[in-house]
């Protein structure tokens, strides 16, 4: 649904560190998201879901709102003064783009779509240049 939370990314510099950390603070499980090259991991259970990123060294959460359509919402912030990247691809999940709203606040937009592929994101790639 528009504007439900559909998933957080706590950033962590040493990500062992911070699943012990929410594991013992909170009881959290986790996994490993299997993606190849990647140290990202998944929490098991948790709704909405989450995960700790120890690939992005900036401090604090974000938070990802769900939308119906991620490019018309990546318009609609441009119009209202707010920045976003361009949309990127999650292979077989769909969508997410990062957001800076007016406040200087740092937020993801993600669109389901499990048909979303790496032939997706290239098509998509090529018809931006």
């Amino acid at each position: 649904m528009q504007g439900n939370i559909v998933h957080f990314e706590i950033n962590a510099k040493d990500g062992a560190r911070a699943k012990k950390f929410y594991s013992g603070v909170f009881g959290w499980k986790f996994k490993d998201s299997e993606i190849p090259g990647i140290d990202y991991y998944l929490t098991d259970g948790l709704q909405p879901a989450g995960a700790i990123n120890p690939m992005t060294q900036e401090p604090g959460p974000v938070v990802y709102f769900g939308v119906d359509n991620i490019d018309n919402a990546i318009k609609k912030i441009r119009e209202l003064g707010g920045k976003a990247e361009n949309k990127q691809a999650i292979q077989g999940q769909g969508w997410f783009a990062p957001v800076v709203d007016t406040e200087g606040n740092k937020i993801s937009l993600f669109q389901s779509d499990p048909s979303v592929t790496v032939e997706t994101e290239k098509q998509y790639q090529q018809a931006r240049t």
